[in-house]
């Protein structure tokens, strides 16, 4: 699968491609044992270079012909992994047949099985497992399929585009499908299969008609309409927010089981993972429907920013992931609650992406290598490459934002471009030199700002300085300053707002009341403050740092109680527990009258959005908590968690079953945001009335039984297994199981709510759950909520201390490697921070490491992640 030492690809190597690809003819001869492919490609020379090098990956090659004239085997070179063709003039007509085995192809890259349908995955580099291909998102070219199977097996046949032909000829169905707008390879999509279709209808703002058609297998059709309602809500989303209209005549989903992704953007024909599609009541619940929605804006806003406009290059993945993860951010922050929705995001980077900065796979968001980019497709390109679009939003003001993108798009629309252009358009529609904030781009690590702050009472003047440093990341030292947009807050005694303009008006945007932080060292001052304010820094959590601001539990209480800004009312909130938690590791933890107070007072208020209220009571998680901790003690912490919570749950226990009480009201189940607020916090309720008696269980049990919904059922569900009662627990599992057995989702639910307990998940009953009928090792979806949910839920369980739960982690990897690296690359994060833990148990991660290392024939995926993760 790889050779002894993989080459790492250097963005300083990109060239131009010699040849470009004018058009693409593609035609598929599905037969049950294999496809045929016949590619025909009109190539034009782009340079003076007269060899035409081709991508492929597990291919038969079949004939090569050059203008019609067959090539014997000495008219080219045909490598592992490439075909090359030279002495090659301006134009030709070049046509490839392929052999490939669909049903084979367990890596889910190319075309491939999925049940009974085929279907494909061609980002980042699936495509050169169909044919031989200039396999680069810098080739776009103008595509038509022709796909050809059996009538009676696969009554639908899906690719790009709109649609041009379709008959049936002797039992075989044949289509036809044209895409007129270039693309390159990554974006092509194929399905074929016996599936029905939910359809409606979208006008443009320009007055055109688009068909919409979701497309799932017939058990499925009646969980389709909430995710065909998130799809035309981000059209008219598109259209009102950025001037986007739709360019087809049609635009299409396929649900597909068996995916390693969410979803994918090709062309007019979005392949999702089912579990990013499917929804009703009785099945998904709230966070699923949360999700759905989102992952249908982001795939469909990809339109316009990832495929009108693409990549040069892979080193400019974030240049369409980035920016569609913030179009898709603001879209659910529109459709929701935007301070709930800057939460969730701020929890992800702070959990997830500050601990991939921290590890031994740091890499800006623009790397300048990798080995296999699969490994790259990460939550610093993704979620930190979305909070640097957002910092120029900071910057520029949502009208100035809006000039950068809308020049953009004019300027490169039909390219594949840099993340410099964007960062040029943005320049050139606003007159502001970029220079410095391009450093976001290049530097890896996270940002660490140090606060310190004086009130000066005679002169009534507040000082404010920041530091900034970022840490060294491997290869990378000496980091420069960046251009730091500090969202600020000034708040008197009594609660209100106070007026906020520093004397350096010159470093500050009045609209967005942002500083711009841009030394190693920036000193701000305040006057005319007749009183000692409360300061609230980085509102909105207006850049992706860590910040060191010493600020006193009073202070934080107050600031709980009165900031304006909701996610800094989170903040403090979260600061607050982690000293309790702190306290609690060192064994001195004790809830003071004032702390019950604060947290009795938000649960009975009535006039705060309940889902904000469910984040402002929810403890932060043990991965929340490590990435606060310096040395990592895995079991230390959830020992201090537990005591924690545990006791808040008891200081509360008549407000909370009363919060309870008040919003358990039977009601018919509506996935809108006032429901799910109010759900959020009733069952935040349950899970702390759980752990405090038999009275809690016990409504935890009856919510079990009568619930109409999952979101409820899973919720009663997950505070009985989580109990510790363990006949409780097995006996509502069992009850799940028998009723929901026939539906992969929701048995997919009833996996993970077992392997990410710390009460049951025991390597013993992980085992039995790998061994279970429902499990599956081809299915993603399976291996994610088992082994995935395992070693980064249940994480007392994962870090025991004899090392067997990184055992089962490794025996996942290299089971895993040869069938589907991708999933295997991704399963390895956990083992990849070992030298972060208490030395007792980086030294047992460290080993399982090495015995991966030590396997013979490792992919370029997990290769590339365990040799960095040891060096």
């Amino acid at each position: 699968m790889r050779d002894a030492q993989p080459t790492a690809i250097q963005l300083t190597d990109y060239k131009e491609p010699a040849y470009e690809v004018v058009e693409t003819h593609l035609r598929f001869e599905l037969e049950e044992e294999f496809t045929l492919v016949t590619s025909t490609l009109k190539i034009r020379q782009r340079g003076e270079s007269n060899e035409l090098f081709l991508n492929g990956q597990e291919l038969g090659l079949e004939s090569i012909s050059i203008d019609g004239r067959v090539l014997g085997e000495g008219e080219y070179t045909l490598g592992d992994e490439s075909l090359t063709l030279t002495g090659l003039y301006a134009e030709h007509t070049l046509q490839v047949v392929t052999r490939i085995y669909p049903a084979k192809n367990t890596a889910l890259e190319g075309l491939y099985r999925s049940g009974g349908m085929y279907c494909t995955q061609c980002e980042a580099e699936g495509f050169r497992r169909i044919t031989y291909y200039p396999d680069r998102p810098d080739v776009m070219s103008v595509f038509t399929t022709e796909i050809i199977a059996d009538a009676g097996q696969y009554p639908v046949l899906l690719s790009n585009g709109n649609p041009v032909s379709e008959e049936v000829i002797g039992g075989k169905r044949h289509a036809v499908w044209h895409d007129p707008h270039k693309k390159p390879a990554y974006l092509f999509a194929l399905v074929a299969g016996d599936l029905l279709v939910t359809e409606d209808s979208f006008t443009t703002c320009g007055g055109r008609e688009v068909a919409l058609k979701i497309f799932v297998e017939p058990r499925n059709i009646d969980k389709t309409a909430y995710a065909m309602d998130a799809l035309k809500r981000s059209m008219r989303w598109d259209e009102d927010v950025y001037g986007r209209e739709y360019d087809l005549d049609i635009f299409m989903i396929v649900a597909v089981d068996d995916f390693n992704m969410g979803a994918m953007e090709n062309k007019g024909l979005n392949i999702f993972n089912s579990s990013c599609v499917l929804a009703n009541p009785a099945t998904a619940t709230d966070a699923a429907y949360q999700r759905i929605e989102a992952i249908v804006a982001h795939e469909y806003f990809h339109n316009w920013s990832g495929n009108r406009v693409t990549c040069r290059d892979w080193f400019q993945l974030s240049l369409k992931e980035g920016f569609t993860v913030f179009r898709d951010a603001c879209f659910s922050a529109d459709m929701n609650s935007a301070t709930v929705k800057r939460v969730e995001d701020a929890g992800i980077l702070r959990t997830v992406q500050f601990a991939e900065d921290a590890g031994p796979m740091a890499h800006p968001v623009q790397p300048d290598s990798y080995i296999e980019i699969s490994n790259f497709y990460t939550v610093t390109i993704y979620e930190k490459g979305a909070e640097v679009v957002g910092m120029y939003h900071k910057i520029l003001g949502a009208e100035g934002f809006r000039k950068g993108t809308d020049l953009y798009f004019d300027r490169h629309d039909g390219q594949a471009v840099t993340i410099n252009e964007f960062v040029q358009a943005m320049e050139d529609a606003n007159g502001v030199d970029f220079t410095q904030f391009r450093r976001w781009y290049k530097q890896a690590g996270t940002p660490v700002v140090d606060v310190l702050t004086s009130y000066d009472s005679g002169a009534g003047r507040l000082t404010l300085t920041l530091r900034q440093h970022t840490p060294d990341t491997p290869g990378q030292t000496d980091k420069q300053p960046l251009w730091i947009p500090v969202q600020l807050g000034l708040i008197g005694k009594d609660g209100s707002p106070l007026t906020v303009t520093p004397d350096q008006e010159e470093f500050w945007t009045e609209s967005s009341q942002v500083l711009h932080f841009r030394e190693a060292e920036q000193t701000f001052t305040f006057s005319g403050l007749e009183q000692e304010p409360a300061v609230s820094l980085f509102r909105d959590f207006s850049a992706p740092v860590r910040v060191n601001y010493q600020q006193s539990r009073e202070t934080l209480r107050f600031l709980l109680r009165h900031d304006s800004d909701g996610f800094n009312r989170w903040d403090a909130g979260q600061r607050l527990m982690l000293s309790w938690i702190d306290d609690a590791r060192e064994g001195r933890f004790e809830l003071s009258d004032d702390d019950i107070s604060v947290y009795r007072e938000l649960l009975n208020d009535t006039d705060l959005d309940p889902a904000m209220v469910a984040y402002l009571l929810a403890l932060p998680s043990e991965s929340y908590i490590a990435e606060f901790s310096g040395e990592i003690d895995p079991l230390a912490i959830h020992s201090a968690r537990e005591e924690v919570s545990g006791a808040l749950a008891s200081a509360l226990r008549d407000d909370i079953v009363a919060c309870y009480q008040r919003l358990n009201i039977a009601r018919e189940y509506e996935p809108d945001p006032a429901h799910m607020a109010q759900r959020s916090l009733k069952n935040l309720a349950l899970s702390y009335w759980s752990r405090t008696g038999d009275d809690g269980l016990a409504a935890a049990q009856q919510q079990y039984q009568s619930a109409d919904n999952m979101t409820d059922q899973m919720a009663a569900l997950r505070a009985l297994v989580n109990s510790g009662d363990r006949m409780r627990a097995q006996s509502a599992l069992d009850d799940f199981y028998e009723r929901w057995q026939s539906d992969p989702l929701v048995v997919n639910q009833w996996l993970s709510v077992q392997a990410g307990s710390a009460e049951m998940a025991t390597i013993e009953h992980i085992n039995d759950l790998l061994a279970h009928p429902a499990f599956d090792w081809r299915n993603p979806n399976k291996v994610r909520s088992v082994i995935g949910a395992f070693a980064n839920q249940a994480l007392s369980r994962f870090h025991s201390a004899d090392g067997e739960g990184y055992r089962l982690l490794a025996d996942a990897v290299i089971r895993l490697n040869e069938s589907n690296p991708q999933i295997a690359s991704r399963l390895l994060a956990p083992l990849t921070r070992w030298k972060r833990l208490v030395p007792s148990q980086s030294q047992l991660m460290k080993a399982e490491l090495q015995r991966i290392m030590q396997q013979g024939n490792l992919s370029k995926d997990v290769f590339e992640v365990v040799s960095k993760s040891l060096a």
